[in-house]
């Protein structure tokens, strides 16, 4: 029960995240760059605070608790190659999207962390049952039958950023599992990222145009795009990620990759509510679909001996 409240509450903070850049650079508020730049710090001033308050916590406990297993906790402060793994994704995620439509981008997305989790599940021995098989198979064909007929021929830059961003995000998911305090890692991970902020400022304002992208123009930087960002930082990046990777490690390789197919869907839902976006008879079948053989695949945790 309580991994399954943990990732539905995750999975919409996900969701939220892709509605917020969406929104962002869709309408023009704010440029790639600086939005993956605000994103990063309100994630990690929302985390530090959480971080804080947390170890005061744990500290309290110790005096009655297992000291040892409470120092285990306080220790764990993530790793440099999870926060490279964070930043990759950040903004190869920004930057695919001014040019990919949303059908195009979270197909290549969703695919990419699917067949990274997947198959690092297979290369440790993870197997599926035939049950789980097709409830996988028939979860892909519905998450294809929603996307394809939005999908538009994408660029194929744009299409290798979002691609590299979905393997980023894979293995960030990945590692998470071996956490020993979720919370903790994620926020220092985060906190780690700001040491890109200024490499990502200096890239953005001066290098952009050489590369064929937009430069960051300060003055087309609005309110609406600094506060979209800042919410996708601190809510549904800073608070979504520490969620998932309390569930994560409740959740097997394959059970984690499968449910994340679900945040489309649920992004798509977000659309209609916040954006008017249509709600279309292919749409309904293919949720249908999906969050069906999701339940399936989750419920089904038996593994062959």
């Amino acid at each position: 029960m309580k991994a399954t409240i943990y990732t539905i509450i995750a999975l919409i903070a996900f969701a939220a995240n892709s509605l917020f850049c969406r929104m962002a650079l869709a309408e023009g508020y704010i440029d790639a760059w600086s939005f993956t730049v605000i994103r990063l710090l309100s994630a990690a001033a929302c985390l530090v605070v959480i971080m804080t308050i947390h170890a005061y916590r744990l500290q309290r406990q110790a005096l009655t608790a297992d000291k040892p297993s409470v120092d285990a906790i306080l220790n764990d402060k993530g790793s440099w190659l999870s926060s490279v793994s964070l930043v990759i994704y950040a903004l190869c995620f920004s930057i695919a999207y001014v040019e990919l439509d949303t059908g195009t981008g979270a197909l290549i997305l969703f695919s990419a962390v699917q067949l990274t989790m997947i198959g690092w599940g297979i290369y440790k021995k993870e197997q599926l049952s035939a049950l789980q098989w097709l409830a996988f198979a028939v979860a892909v064909a519905g998450f294809v039958y929603l996307m394809l007929p939005s999908a538009a021929i994408p660029s194929p830059l744009a299409a290798a950023l979002m691609a590299m961003s979905g393997i980023a995000w894979g293995i960030y998911s990945i590692r998470g599992k071996s956490c020993v305090s979720p919370l903790r890692a994620t926020g220092f991970n985060f906190v780690r990222s700001l040491v890109a902020v200024p490499i990502l400022l200096l890239v953005g304002m001066t290098y952009l145009d050489d590369l064929g992208f937009k430069n960051i123009n300060l003055e087309g930087i609005t309110t609406e795009g600094v506060l979209l960002a800042s919410a996708s930082g601190a809510i549904a990046s800073g608070l979504g990620y520490s969620i998932w990777y309390t569930a994560m490690p409740l959740l097997k390789n394959t059970q984690a990759a499968i449910v994340q197919l679900c945040v489309p869907v649920i992004a798509a839902l977000l659309g209609v509510i916040f954006l008017s976006e249509q709600l279309t008879v292919p749409f309904i079948v293919a949720s249908t679909v999906i969050l069906g053989a999701v339940l399936v695949f989750t419920l089904n945790k038996k593994v062959p001996v």
